[in-house]
């Protein structure tokens, strides 16, 4: 099975998209960055796929919203985040 499609939408100097990056990274899953910092179609694309989202990062792995910076680190602490990313 593939890995699933990862998107995670950032702004420049943002320390919770630099941890949520290090953590994907980490665990050696590829994904797609948005730099959102100067609004734009890819910040209409985040707000379209997550209408409530107000902050940064906001992370999708396949069709799953997982949430911000925090909701990616209690799936870790959870142990559901290595399956979430092998699809």
């Amino acid at each position: 099975m593939a890995a699933p499609q990862i998107d995670i939408y950032t702004k420049f100097a943002c320390p919770f998209c630099v941890r949520a990056k290090r953590l994907l990274a980490e665990k050696g899953a590829v994904f797609t960055e948005y730099d959102i910092t100067m609004g734009g179609p890819r910040r209409d694309e985040m707000l379209a796929r997550a209408p409530q989202a107000m902050t940064v990062p906001q992370i999708f792995i396949g069709e799953v919203h997982v949430g911000g910076s925090d909701d990616l680190a209690a799936l870790e602490r959870a142990g559901k985040l290595d399956a979430l990313l092998a699809g």
